[in-house]
């Protein structure tokens, strides 16, 4: 059994376990005071709002409806993980519920899960005073989605109860078992919550689990690049080529084509017109030399 914890406090150990948290009104002395008491507190229920819109939403649990005044939890938990801050006190949230319940809860004694609930709403155990509540949008059809942001949001917040009081997840529990006639939270088990709140638990409240590093980037291929010009013939190069082409006019018709020579005959025509190109290329050359000299 635990003394509720100030409005104060419950927001820094909100902040603290990297919750985004939204202060909605007069939320820390919007309450039920008047109508039961509030605390010893023994653990946090979970609540879907068959809901759809946050700000909706956040009206609703703030203000309640005819049949059911406000405020109707502590704080709201939207698609986006933002929770909003309602209300501190008592609440109208948890109803009626087991005692047997309840007193595993107290004992934080049970496997996976408690007994379920044969005790509900009209004929339980008043939770309002020994619970806090956490209403989390979603239509609680079994198909309306839980972003990772929302559900990472309620792990955080409950983890920052336990946190607070000492508790260990077990001490967190879903309305469904804590009232025989109550289903919420639906899309996911109160078994993986508490889980995943005992992994946090294991951690500084600071604590994010590792995300898998991504796959490094390729190196971009590449840039196909234009092939540098040829060096230009030097001169020498130029009276080389020149004899090689006179030797070659020299032996035509002297080797067989396809011999092992491996020589592959042309006509003089070839070879002449060769010989008038290197022959014009170094009249070039010489005029250069001509006139650098």
């Amino acid at each position: 059994m635990a003394t509720p914890l100030s409005a104060s406090v419950v927001l820094t150990a909100l902040r603290a376990e990297g919750v985004r948290v939204v202060e909605v009104g007069n939320w820390r002395t919007h309450n039920r005071a008047g109508h039961g008491a509030w605390g010893p507190l023994n653990g946090s229920i979970v609540h879907h709002t068959v809901t759809k819109g946050t700000a909706s939403t956040v009206a609703m649990v703030r203000d309640g409806y005819a049949s059911l005044p406000g405020p109707l939890c502590h704080g709201m938990i939207g698609k986006d993980g933002v929770v909003h801050m309602v209300g501190w006190g008592r609440t109208n949230h948890a109803g009626g519920g087991d005692p047997a319940v309840l007193a595993q809860v107290i004992a934080e004694s049970y496997g996976t899960r408690p007994t379920p609930p044969t005790k509900g709403n009209a004929n339980g155990t008043d939770g309002n005073s020994r619970f806090y509540g956490w209403e989390c949008e979603n239509l609680g059809d079994g198909k309306d989605p839980w972003p990772e942001a929302q559900y990472q949001a309620i792990v955080r917040v409950q983890a920052a109860l336990c946190r607070a009081h000492g508790w260990s997840a077990k001490s967190v529990i879903g309305h469904l078992e804590w009232s025989s006639d109550k289903v919420d939270p639906r899309g996911f088990t109160m078994a993986q919550l508490r889980a995943d709140v005992a992994e946090r638990l294991k951690h500084p409240a600071s604590w994010s689990p590792t995300k898998t590093a991504p796959a490094p980037e390729k190196p971009p291929a590449p840039k196909p690049t234009t092939p540098a010009p040829a060096p230009a013939p030097s001169t020498d190069d130029r009276v080389k080529a020149l004899h090689a082409n006179l030797l070659a006019i020299g032996e035509i018709g002297t080797t067989a084509k396809g011999t092992s020579s491996g020589r592959v005959e042309h006509g003089a025509g070839y070879f002449l017109a060769h010989i008038l190109e290197e022959v014009r290329a170094l009249r070039a050359d010489v005029a250069i030399l001509k006139k650098e000299s």
